[in-house]
């Protein structure tokens, strides 16, 4: 999805790569997030993709990203996008040890995983990642951070429109100036949309202004810094509605 000028992404047109474009795409993602977010790679094995009658929306072979913010962790795939994989806050220690029973959650497939190490990635960046709307919003608070810019209580909101295939969802960066409440889409452009005040402090409000018409959800998630701490319960317990972009 990307906010004010195109909609085609709610059409949820799946990305289908190969496993080496999966790996690539994984490792891409965690260099946009940087050295301070703990991330890794993971590879997993989706039983459920041998199976006729299988719905999986991913591939035998899958290369993700896991990665913690806010207070929890959360699972990348360039095949549709971020999730929360944490099922409740305060649960990073252990969920980190052991990520198994949370990817079941996420597809009853992902029965075999394993962490892939640094040296497998890629010698070049493979640019920007599919479906990485969230992850480029975190990236582009950091670099505007990095660059001097103001970007007072920074979060990220997402949300998600009905289609024919099931809610689909898109992540933008929303932080205050000194001019007041703005919203940062990096995948339409890196100048900032002023938000109006008269839309108050209701995301529904901004997300329906971004978009340009009416959408079924939308949340907030507040980032305090590059290491952040906590993260608000309806994350955590939130459907594990993917958030694809484009």
């Amino acid at each position: 999805m990307r906010s004010l000028l195109v909609a085609a992404f709610l059409l949820g047109i799946p990305w289908t790569a190969s496993a080496s474009d999966g790996l690539s795409n994984a490792f891409a993602a965690r260099a946009m997030l940087g050295p301070s977010v703990w991330a890794r790679v993971v590879r997993i094995e989706n039983t459920e993709s041998l199976r006729d009658f299988c719905r999986s929306p991913y591939p035998r072979e899958v290369y993700a990203l896991v990665f913690e913010l806010s207070g929890i962790l959360w699972f990348y795939s360039d095949s549709n996008g971020t999730q929360s994989l944490s099922q409740r806050t305060g649960s990073q220690a252990s969920d980190k040890a052991d990520p198994g029973p949370l990817l079941l959650a996420i597809d009853r497939g992902f029965t075999r995983w394993s962490w892939v190490s640094d040296e497998a990635g890629p010698r070049k960046s493979s640019g920007v990642p599919p479906n990485a709307c969230f992850i480029e919003s975190v990236s582009a608070l950091f670099r505007r951070v990095a660059a001097g810019g103001r970007a007072d209580a920074p979060r990220l909101l997402s949300y998600y429109v009905n289609t024919p295939a099931g809610w689909r969802g898109h992540t933008v960066l929303v932080f205050r100036d000194k001019d007041g409440l703005s919203a940062l889409d990096p995948e339409y452009s890196q100048r900032p949309i002023r938000l109006p005040s008269i839309l108050g402090g209701e995301p529904k409000a901004w997300s329906e202004y971004l978009r340009g018409g009416p959408i079924a959800a939308a949340r907030t998630l507040p980032i305090e810094s590059a290491t952040v701490h906590e993260a608000p319960d309806q994350w955590a317990t939130m459907p594990r509605t993917p958030i694809p972009a484009g």
